[in-house]
């Protein structure tokens, strides 16, 4: 067997390994986010109010998306109110904020890949931070901005039906961009040798 093959083997090797551990994490991560929100959720499946009241970081990531939110609203001259789960925009619209809104899949799928993909540590903190920031970002910004486009154009706020698919999209072309950087600064032959 000449040296090419061989190559193409460990390359193959590495690529099923890589797709292996991705899917593996981003069950694992996914599921596991789904599962403790059925645990944090009054009503849920597996609910436990220790749990509930002590370790609901679901609550928490609602908190953080949506008091910033609040504050962009408000700067828009508008006057908004919040809860730990709803936004109200007076004179404006009603907006709740649940499970499916926080980006947890998306952040999911960011923290399988960077375990996953053979790269230097310090590369994947770095990605993993500027991701995970970035997709908060875009969030926050939406959950603010149909506050503030809604509050406007009143007669269009059925048309806003479709936002977070929308989101979704740009969001997942954003990491897609960001990981295609990323992975041609990572993979080069300075990568290597480095």
């Amino acid at each position: 067997m000449d040296q090419t093959e061989e190559n193409k083997k460990k390359a193959n090797k590495a690529a099923i390994l890589f797709v292996v551990k991705l899917l593996f994490f981003y069950f694992l991560f996914s599921q596991g986010n789904i599962f403790m929100n059925s645990v944090v959720s009054e009503g849920g499946r597996f609910y436990n109010a220790f749990i509930a009241n002590n370790l609901d970081y679901i609550q928490g990531l609602k908190t953080a998306l949506i008091v910033p939110a609040v504050w962009i609203i408000k700067l828009f001259g508008f006057y908004a109110i919040h809860n730990e789960m709803d936004v109200m925009v007076v004179d404006g619209p009603f907006l709740r904020v649940n499970y499916d809104c926080l980006g947890i899949g998306v952040m999911s799928f960011l923290v399988a890949f960077v375990i996953a993909f053979p790269a230097k540590l310090r590369a994947k903190y770095k990605l993993l931070i500027t991701g995970i920031l970035m997709i908060y970002i875009l969030n926050v910004l939406r959950i603010a901005g149909l506050g503030v486009l809604l509050g406007f154009f009143k007669s269009q706020r059925n048309n806003f039906t479709y936002h977070h698919e929308v989101f979704n999209i740009i969001v997942y072309i954003c990491i897609f961009i960001m990981l295609y950087v990323w992975i041609k600064r990572n993979t080069g032959e300075k990568a290597v040798r480095g």
